[in-house]
């Protein structure tokens, strides 16, 4: 084909088809759903007073329905997987440790809170707490939108100690504190934005799974990573206020990368950190959680066996 765009004989027009100037269509709707994207992200987005950042947050996501979002998740949740006696030894020593943790919860924010000159908002206050053991073999925990929270028996050999015990429980609370559930929804509809950009744009099915990979790799995964890493030292300095030896938390991973068999994917890959990102991170936070143990610590009783 010529590259002459008229043709090999001057001005004659050519039998084929000329494309007109101006936007592709497909591009006009990419663009679009581009600009409703990014007006979704900068009207939504508040700043955590556990972190100092702006983080997305959908407006119509208030505390309530959070709070109703994850109580029935915890009621679907115990209802399939029911709960030890609630006077058994070990559930009673778990509720000790939860209740020792909240306890500290409103001291941590302001403690942190100034540390990046922004005053706490203390929205957890309305939460209703609760913790309850389900026997599993599964070495975890959870705490859900609202304060619902669990420990599965299977971490309790893991953790070994109340101290450990706390760092796991800490962290957990931290995710229902700094509202990680509902970032990851309003996250989601921004997926949802991107997913229907490219359907309606025409992209074929492989190049529509192209770009969410894409967008998994470069932005999906890294962001979850940065939720664990967070909740990590929220959830450090929780335990340490709460007179728990927050040096534990180094052992404690060690132990869980041992525990899973040193089967974890890459770090790229994952919604967590590897193992030794993780201790490495915690080490290196750890003068301040020992500073957060002397300053807020006081007549906790002893720690112990879990």
């Amino acid at each position: 084909m010529s590259n002459n765009p008229f043709g090999n004989s001057g001005y004659r027009r050519s039998s084929a088809p000329r494309r007109r100037g101006g936007f592709n269509p497909r591009w006009i709707i990419l663009l679009g759903f581009a600009g409703y994207a990014a007006f979704y992200w900068f009207s939504n987005r508040v700043e955590d007073p556990y972190t100092g950042e702006k983080v997305l947050i959908d407006s119509s996501i208030d505390l309530e329905q959070e709070k109703a979002l994850g109580l029935q998740a915890y009621e679907e949740i115990l209802s399939q997987e029911p709960p030890l006696d609630p006077n058994s030894e070990v559930a009673r020593q778990i509720r000790g440790i939860a209740q020792r943790l909240v306890n500290k919860v409103d001291v941590v924010e302001e403690a942190l809170a100034a540390e990046h000159g922004l005053p706490a908002n203390h929205f957890s206050r309305s939460f209703d707490w609760d913790v309850n053991v389900i026997q599993s073999e599964q070495a975890n925990a959870f705490c859900l939108p609202g304060g619902k929270m669990a420990v599965y028996t299977g971490l309790i050999p893991v953790a070994q100690n109340a101290d450990a015990m706390a760092v796991v429980m800490g962290h957990e609370i931290a995710h229902a504190l700094l509202r990680h559930g509902a970032q990851r929804m309003s996250q989601q509809k921004l997926t949802q934005i991107g997913q229907m950009a490219g359907a309606m744009s025409g992209m074929d099915p492989q190049q529509q799974q192209m770009v969410m990979a894409a967008m998994g790799y470069g932005y999906l995964l890294p962001y979850a990573r940065a939720h664990e890493t967070q909740a990590d030292e929220v959830g450090l300095m929780l335990a340490a206020a709460a007179c728990f030896d927050p040096q534990q938390a180094v052992p404690l991973w060690q132990r869980m990368g041992e525990a899973s068999g040193g089967q974890a994917p890459p770090e790229f890959s994952s919604t967590h950190p590897n193992p030794g990102t993780r201790i490495q991170n915690l080490t290196n936070l750890m003068p301040k959680a020992m500073q957060y143990r002397q300053k807020f610590c006081s007549d906790a009783p002893a720690s112990g066996a879990p």
